[in-house]
């Protein structure tokens, strides 16, 4: 009897053990769940932001779907982890909406190439910090296989074009601020560097052409301004010492 007793309390124990065992095993599956919804949300998220931000840049149809198609592939993942989730349902079929809707005007348009540059500095360091945020979501989406190589050279080669024109264009006109201002040594400093961004960039195009001469000119129109200042100031240094010298020995009055 006994025994029996002892079998049953083991055969109990067994039991509790391997019952919060499963438990452990459901809830370490519903946190990795919870875990792979929330970055796939934040995809989802993310991609919205950045489409966003588009607006503030060249229409780019081609971008908008690369986006639109990573949210929808997210919302797809998510719907795999909670099938029965109305909301992730419905959630999947605006986004495939947006993805095929934004497919038909990427193929009817192309993207636009003219970038004016704002004038307001914040709205310049935004563009930037979206660019960047573009070209590395390009990076991730063509390490993923979801973006074929070609697509991601042609996107990320326009971003880095952009991305470029504003450090240059940023410089110059900081340069030609100090210019008009006569800080000739200024001037010269924010031309030359970015006469070096323009030299160090991996890709040629005419637009860096084009920069370079209107740069190199600007320089040796300074390097002109500069050596007639020092003359000028030469001249009147030599004039100032010669005004002290004769005074220095002109006759004394006599009282």
């Amino acid at each position: 009897m006994i025994i029996v007793i002892i079998g049953l309390i083991v055969l109990l124990v067994i039991g509790v053990v391997v019952v919060n065992g499963v438990q452990q095993h459901k809830q370490k599956q519903e946190q990795e769940k919870r875990a792979q919804a929330a970055k796939f949300k934040a995809i989802i998220d993310e991609s919205d932001e950045l489409i966003l931000n588009l607006s503030s840049m060249p229409p780019s149809p081609v971008l908008v779907t690369i986006l639109n198609r990573r949210s929808f592939n997210a919302a797809n993942s998510m719907l795999q982890l909670t099938p029965d989730s109305k909301a992730v349902k419905q959630r999947v079929q605006e986004l495939e909406a947006q993805l095929k809707a934004s497919s038909e005007q990427s193929s009817a348009a192309p993207a636009d190439e003219n970038f004016v540059l704002p004038d307001n500095e914040q709205q310049l360091v935004s563009i930037l910090q979206t660019i960047k945020k573009l070209r590395a979501m390009l990076k991730s989406e063509q390490a993923k296989g979801a973006l074929d190589a070609q697509t991601y050279s042609q996107q990320d080669l326009r971003l880095d074009s952009m991305q470029l024109k504003i450090g240059v264009e940023s410089l110059l006109s900081r340069g030609q601020k100090a210019y008009s201002k006569e800080m000739l040594g200024s001037a010269r400093q924010y031309f030359e560097k970015a006469l070096q961004t323009l030299n160090n960039h991996a890709h040629p195009s005419e637009y860096t052409q084009t920069k370079k001469e209107q740069i190199e000119d600007q320089l040796e129109e300074i390097t002109k301004s500069l050596a007639n200042t020092n003359a000028q100031d030469a001249a009147k240094k030599a004039k100032d010492e010669e005004d002290d010298l004769d005074m220095l020995f002109q006759p004394k009055k006599k009282w």
